[in-house]
């Protein structure tokens, strides 16, 4: 093995920036998962940040710059597990030059990191050169030192860095890492990753090429750079792979020890599944933090294949029941030091994980006993492959995903006839939305003819909660053909615009208004409005008579829910000034929601709030709403408004005129809502919750004004029946609640106690049922309904009682599931060669289970206990063969 002193991750990225920091970079966090280049779904590279900068679009902050970046990829999915290095999530330790320094700074720099800092021994460093550069292989050979024939010059493929057919491009020179070099230096093979392993790549980005391939020298010259932290940490741990280092081997120990399996003597087939576990733990974990949410398209879907495949993998290793969030607790300990954000957004992460894994242990209950009778029909038939027509059926019906039965079929030999799945698709596609298209695309058609025609609606919400109104257009809503008309009659769902409005169209993350349309014996209640550019739509029901195109209407807004959004809207205004104040003057809306019963404000922070800070926040609008603060409402030019001071709302497109909210000494902000006059209007602010919902986003929501009363009077009725239910004052409910989950612990403290000791009798009558084999016993026996862990403990006091013995347990602890267990004294390890774990997996896979363990006590998982008998007297023969 290498002389030289093992560093673990932390040290490894510490060391990393604490060098370039050194050499006048600025530390940058890491940027999130969810990038802002809208071409990738998820940050793949440590320089995908820095794009902009690279493709001339953004002026760099600073000439030089370090990161320890988070990256997912998942192209090579189903490398992981399988090969030494492949991953989903892994860091990126980076440095970069914009402009300032190049090739031989970044080479002599990536040199002296690498031997001085890290220790690594000259003599196993090889680096590569694009084979045309020969201003980085003089660098190597003449600044450095490398003998010539250690430098390998390599093609455009392996060593030219390009951002895409055109633009900013460069040769790359990099670091290789040789775990044999005894080999000597004679037919280097940089590719043989057995003997190699690339750890450090430096791109020096100097050409852009135009459309023709042609290359010009770019006037700044940049430096872009990789250092594989995962990598950099299997070589200086001095382990196998690095699913092994510091890094990822702890989530993968407590994955084991949840499957009650010894890592180090485990087959390949159940570390490779420990390993994915290890690895797409980390990813979830991480993506969650950073605001993937579970869907089933884009980065969700990722997320949400991801998740599945762990849980598949906790299957194949015998662990029936939840357990990802006790794996992500260990993947959030090892990171929460470098990224805060993952111990911060716990909570979160931790019920999004939940509710992803029983969903999914649901369908794939469901799925996985019907995949298993296609493929004993396939098998039988002497087919290679399972229908595309099965498998769209298992994923349309039973939301089985296809890569997942890939996977399955995969592991009996089997493929799938993907070309007939996706025509399979494509029909259910084009049937299942026919119709809803045509009612979406002949609703759009008719009120785009009537937007053209009718001209812009005159908006006089501001002032006027009620008007008389020309009818201009209609359009009728229904599954059938939704179509312009000339009137329409009760029951109708329609769509009608406006020569002019009170009504406030949905705009600016305030909700429309709701209110009606009356006239002569006719009743049109609208409940929500939106507009087409300048034209205002009314949608809702006609209530009673019939409404004609060119009728007069009366136009009236619902008073009671204007003022709630009134009082909501001028509130998120509040808000954000008070944001501002309390958090820091940096905060910035990125997004909002207002509407009758709540509003919700997302905004860019520098840090996570503190309850104190929530706190005074909450403090702060109320202040200002008592302080009764006056709005002054103008309409000015932008350029103004913007001398002014005034904030400008997050998503909105301004004209040259703009309308100015201010509350002078408070807030002022462009806006083109419905607010309040006097802040005294409002009553009352009240915060519900604040959470971070991406890096560096975080998000509150709150209510004011009437909706506070709505939101108390459900608290003050929850309040009342656990007060009655407990028998407790109100302000004494919080002691009862802990007591009674203090005696609810030590209940079932004492329900386990009573379980063990349950088993136990029950295994001391089992124990004259047992057959001497030899110089052994052998015990084969079902115990009918007992908890996993008590069937263990049965297990291990069966064996202890009849000394040198193998003893296998079965129970039925819930309808349909199998619990095996395997206990084997140590001569029978010893001089038999039989190991628990190798045993009763086999076993397992008699009802459809699987597991592992220790060669002295193993347990396993099944889900057809109608094979349970089967798989005993199989267990009984194959113990007295083998002790025989």
């Amino acid at each position: 093995m290498a002389n030289f002193p093992s560093l673990s991750g932390r040290d490894i990225r510490e060391k990393f920036l604490k060098f370039y920091e050194e050499r006048q970079h600025k530390i940058l966090p890491s940027a999130s998962l969810i990038p802002e280049d809208p071409t990738v779904m998820l940050t793949i590279a440590g320089m995908l940040p820095f794009k902009p900068i690279f493709l001339g679009q953004r002026q760099a902050p600073q000439p030089r710059a370090t990161t320890s970046q988070k990256c997912i990829r998942t192209n090579d999915i189903e490398n992981v597990g399988r090969t030494a290095r492949h991953h989903t999530f892994f860091e990126m330790l980076g440095n970069f030059s914009f402009g300032d320094y190049f090739k031989e700074q970044a080479i002599e720099w990536a040199w002296e990191l690498s031997t001085q800092v890290y220790k690594l021994p000259a003599n196993r460093i090889v680096p590569s050169v694009f084979n045309e550069d020969d201003e980085a292989f003089a660098i190597w050979r003449d600044r450095i030192g490398i003998p010539e024939h250690r430098i390998q010059r390599m093609g455009e493929k392996d060593n030219f860095w390009k951002s895409g057919v055109t633009g900013p491009c460069g040769p790359c020179s990099e670091l290789y890492y040789d775990f044999h070099p005894e080999l000597g230096d004679e037919n280097i093979d940089l590719e043989d990753d057995s003997r190699f392993i690339e750890f450090y790549n430096l791109v020096f980005m100097q050409y852009n090429r135009d459309a023709d391939g042609n290359l010009t020298p770019l006037e700044n010259k940049n430096i872009d750079t990789g250092l594989g932290l995962e990598r950099m940490a299997q070589i200086l741990q001095q382990v196998p792979n690095n699913y092994e280092t510091d890094l990822i081997f702890p989530i993968i120990k407590t994955a084991a020890e949840i499957a009650g399996i010894d890592y180090s003597k485990a087959d390949e087939k159940t570390k490779t599944s420990l390993k994915v576990i290890g690895d797409h733990v980390r990813s979830v974990v991480h993506m969650i933090a950073d605001g993937v949410t579970g869907k089933n398209t884009g980065r969700g879907y990722i997320l949400r294949r991801l998740i599945r495949r762990v849980v598949r993998k906790g299957r194949s290793l015998g662990i029936e029941a939840n357990f990802i969030n006790q794996v992500a607790e260990t993947a959030i300990a090892l990171s929460e030091a470098a990224y805060p954000n993952v111990r911060e957004r716990e909570d979160f992460i931790t019920s999004q994980l939940e509710r992803e894994e029983s969903q999914f242990l649901k369908t794939l209950d469901r799925g996985e006993k019907l995949l298993a009778d296609i493929i004993a029909d396939a098998t039988n038939l002497g087919s290679k492959q399972i229908s595309g027509q099965d498998a769209f059926e298992l994923y349309a019906t039973y939301g089985f995903p296809l890569e997942l039965t890939q996977e399955i079929a995969e592991e009996h030999s089997l493929t799938v006839d993907i070309e007939e799945f996706n025509r399979e698709m494509q029909q259910h596609q084009e049937l299942g939305s026919k119709d809803l298209e045509a009612i979406d695309l002949t609703a759009k058609n008719a009120l785009g003819e009537i937007v053209k025609s009718s001209g812009d609606t005159s908006f006089l919400g501001y002032s006027d909660l009620i008007s008389q109104s020309q009818v201009m257009g209609i359009v009728i809503i229904n599954e059938e053909n939704s179509h312009n008309a000339k009137s329409a009659t009760a029951r109708e769902q329609v769509q009608i615009v406006l020569d002019k409005t009170p009504f406030y169209g949905e705009s600016g993350g305030q909700i429309g208004d709701k209110g009606y349309l009356s006239g002569d014996d006719v009743l049109i209640r609208i409940d929500d409005v939106q507009k087409e550019g300048n034209v205002f739509v009314h949608q809702g029901k006609v209530d009673r008579g019939t409404i004609n195109v060119g009728d007069t209407v009366n136009a009236t807004i619902d008073r009671a829910c204007r003022r709630r959004v009134q009082a909501n809207h001028t509130a998120t205004h509040l808000l954000q000034a008070a944001l501002k104040k309390v958090v820091d003057d940096s905060v910035s809306q990125a997004g909002s929601l207002v509407n009758f019963d709540r509003l919700r404000f997302d905004f860019n922070s520098p840090r996570a709030l503190t309850p104190q800070d929530v706190q005074q926040v909450e403090d702060l609008v109320n202040t200002w709403i008592s302080e009764a603060h006056q709005a002054d409402v103008n309409v000015m030019p932008i350029e103004k408004a913007k001398t002014k001071g005034a904030t400008a709302m997050f998503g909105e497109k301004y004209g040259d005129e703009v309308r100015v909210i201010d509350f002078p000494g408070v807030s002022m902000e462009l806006c083109g809502g419905t607010h309040v006059s006097n802040t005294a209007e409002i009553g009352a602010f009240k915060i519900i919750s604040e959470i971070g919902i991406s890096s560096g986003v975080r998000r509150i929501e709150a209510v004011a004004g009437a909706a506070i009363l709505d939101y108390l009077n459900i608290r003050d009725k929850v309040v009342k029946e656990l007060s009655d239910k407990f028998k407790v004052k109100p302000e004494e409910i919080s002691d009862r609640v802990n007591n009674l989950q203090a005696e609810l612990k030590a209940t079932q403290k004492e329900l386990e106690a009573a379980k063990q000791e349950l088993a136990l009798a029950k295994s001391d009558g089992l124990l004259s049922q047992a057959e001497t084999v030899g110089d052994y016993k052998v015990l084969v026996a079902n115990m009918g309904e007992m908890d996993a862990k008590s069937l263990q403990s049965a297990a291990e006091r069966l064996q202890q009682k009849l000394g040198e013995a193998a003893v296998v347990v079965a129970s039925i602890p819930r309808e349909g599931k199998v619990s095996l267990v395997a206990a084997f004294s140590q001569q029978v390890i010893k001089e038999k060669k039989l190991q628990a774990g190798k045993f009763i997996g086999g076993i397992a896979k008699i009802c459809g289970g699987g597991g592992g363990g220790r060669p002295n006590l193993a347990q396993a998982g099944a889900r057809d206990a109608s094979k349970l008998d089967e798989a005993l007297d199989t267990a009984k023969q194959q113990l007295v063969a083998g002790l025989s």
